[in-house]
């Protein structure tokens, strides 16, 4: 099983994180993987956290730089239930509120469908080969 597992499903990417502890170690990967979604024109991104049961800070705040980017894009980044440690971090520190969590991947992409969005043709930004890729 990867770390990081990506699903495209209409017009949003589900990225999921099967890491226990999401580290430092891992938060420069998981940005990069992000920012190639919001290049290929994702304006809704769904990260499910399920099987994480701790973050730390670095990996806090690649969550909320790529939430900062989506919302100058009017998109919407959308947590999955994080484990219950990772959910009182993010309360503790006060960043639980700024995004939209959800009890279960159904439930997000219920929230995504009811607000489509339409996702650029790949190579409007230049990535050709990904398309063929797909």
């Amino acid at each position: 099983m990867e770390i990081f597992e990506r699903q495209i499903a209409n017009s949003f990417v589900i990225e999921t994180v099967n890491l226990s502890e999401a580290t430092v170690t891992e938060a420069m990967q998981f940005k990069k993987i992000l920012d190639l979604d919001i290049e290929l024109g994702f304006r809704a991104i769904i990260i499910d956290l399920t099987n994480c049961n701790s973050l730390d800070s670095a990996f806090i705040g690649v969550l909320v730089v790529i939430l900062k980017k989506m919302l100058k894009l009017n998109g919407s980044l959308k947590i999955v239930k994080p484990g219950l440690f990772s959910t009182s971090l993010l309360t503790l520190t006060g960043t639980l509120e700024r995004f939209e969590m959800y009890e279960s991947v159904d439930e997000a992409k219920n929230s995504v469908s009811a607000n489509p969005i339409v996702v650029e043709d790949f190579r409007d930004v230049g990535l050709d080969h990904l398309a063929l890729a797909q």
